[in-house]
């Protein structure tokens, strides 16, 4: 049986880096809540079985109240000796451990529910583990440094600090490090001093990470179709990464700097800590390391790249973290006006041809290119058409999500459809006289 107290982390203690060293197989000392059995070597009517008290005594027939509290079983069978040796000639006392007392634990830092812990060892339940008490706090984060893990004993009055490298375990199978904890034992869980993606992905794989991935909010701002504040990790069995976040929110915009994101994290003790991206290793190298697992909290900052390589987009648009496709509004003097569905980095050429091309109205020499800014601003500008032109800012740009694209008419169209509008009333009159006239016609 388990139960978490109300125990905050300002509560518990504060550690201090200490010398990485193991504790020893010291002997099991009572305390309040412990049943022992006490037998005296011929006096049989004094046998029994007696439960510590709440003070750490033991009220034992004919002598009373003895206190064993932080006694090994046997100073605490050479004890009561002593206290019996005043009514028996040469008492032969023993005591054994019948049932331990339930284990507190208390554990902090970068684990996902620090507080107070308390193990009934019920059964044939054992002493737990400090990999199985970390199991307890839902797992450590992903911002552990599980090298220099911390433990604070008190043992029989005397104060000991104790490190555990719980990396040890992960590689080489040190189970010397998966130490047994005792009652009042304290853990501290450091935060580590920078983001190692490679060893965060072998710490999420570890039985003391996280078992579940509760869905948790981080936020992508910058460069990507819709930046903002997301909700990930509710349909996977592994935390996402940055890749991972960038496609929830639409994907990584044309304008990005794959090579420049930022990753910002916020650790338990409220420092924070940033690692460079460089996603254009990933693409070209595969290097894994460059797409972190993100953890609660953390944010993803894409900034604007200062120039576009055209081929290095196209490599990009081709990336599972692009967008499928963007939209573009192409209007006016087109076959077939309207939204278009492009692929990420098609120019401008290409949505023209999308929307069926210009019709005979349309004014072929150029157009209008309309693009709402991340900042909020609108900007505008009026593009030369070269439909035999290679992909470059200034007469065949690539498109964005969500700009227009404005086909005006030709000037002759527009001097026609002038004429027309002046002359629609004076054919109407004559269309008037014409019809008293034909009915005239019908009269006579």
């Amino acid at each position: 049986m388990l139960a978490h107290a109300e125990t905050s982390v300002a509560q518990l203690p504060q550690f201090e880096p200490v010398p990485v060293s193991l504790p020893t197989n010291a002997s099991y000392t009572l305390g309040a809540g412990d049943r022992v059995r006490i037998d005296i070597f011929i006096v049989p009517e004094y046998s029994d079985e007696y439960p510590v008290l709440v003070d750490g005594t033991l009220n034992l027939p004919l002598v009373g109240t003895v206190s064993v509290q932080d006694l090994t079983l046997e100073q605490a069978a050479t004890r009561l000796a002593d206290r019996y040796r005043e009514f028996l000639v040469r008492p032969i006392v023993t005591v054994g451990l019948v049932s331990p007392r339930p284990v507190k634990l208390a554990i902090a830092g970068e684990v996902r529910q620090p507080g107070s812990y308390t193990v009934n060892l019920d059964g044939n339940r054992q002493f737990p583990t400090i990999t199985e008490v970390i199991g307890l706090a839902a797992g450590v984060t992903l911002a552990a440094d599980v090298r220099q893990i911390e433990i604070r004993r008190n043992y029989q009055g005397t104060p000991q600090t104790f490190s555990v490298d719980l990396w040890n375990l992960l590689r080489e199978g040190d189970l010397s490090q998966d130490i047994v904890l005792r009652d009042g034992d304290q853990v501290f869980i450091p935060t580590a001093t920078e983001i190692d993606a490679i060893a965060t992905r072998q710490l999420a794989d570890a039985s003391f990470a996280p078992g579940d991935t509760a869905p948790f909010q981080i936020a992508v701002v910058g460069e990507v179709t819709r930046p903002g504040s997301y909700t990930v990790g509710a349909d996977s069995e592994e935390p996402p990464t940055v890749t991972r976040a960038i496609t929830v929110a639409g994907g990584i915009a044309p304008t990005a700097d794959v090579r420049r994101l930022r990753l910002r994290r916020t650790t338990r003790d409220g420092t924070i800590e940033e690692v460079d991206i460089d996603l254009w290793q990933l693409l070209q190298a595969g290097d894994l390391s460059q797409d972190p697992l993100l953890q609660a909290g953390d944010t993803i900052l894409i900034p604007e790249a200062a120039a576009i390589d055209v081929t290095e987009a196209q490599s990009l648009a081709t990336a599972n973290f692009s967008p499928d496709t963007i939209r573009v509004n192409v209007v006016g003097e087109v076959v077939s006006g309207g939204t278009q569905e492009l692929p990420p980095n098609t120019p401008l050429n290409q949505a023209l041809l999308a929307a069926g091309g210009f019709n005979n109205r349309a004014r072929r020499s150029s157009i209008e290119l309309i693009r709402l800014n991340t900042n909020g601003t609108v900007s505008k500008r009026e593009i030369e058409v070269d439909l035999a032109s290679n992909v470059n800012p200034e007469d065949n740009p690539v498109l964005l999500n969500n700009d227009i694209v404005i086909v005006n008419r030709s000037a002759l169209s527009s001097v026609s459809d002038a004429l027309g509008a002046v002359l629609a009333p004076v054919g109407g009159f004559f269309s008037f006289i014409n019809f008293f006239n034909i009915f005239d016609n019908l009269l006579q």
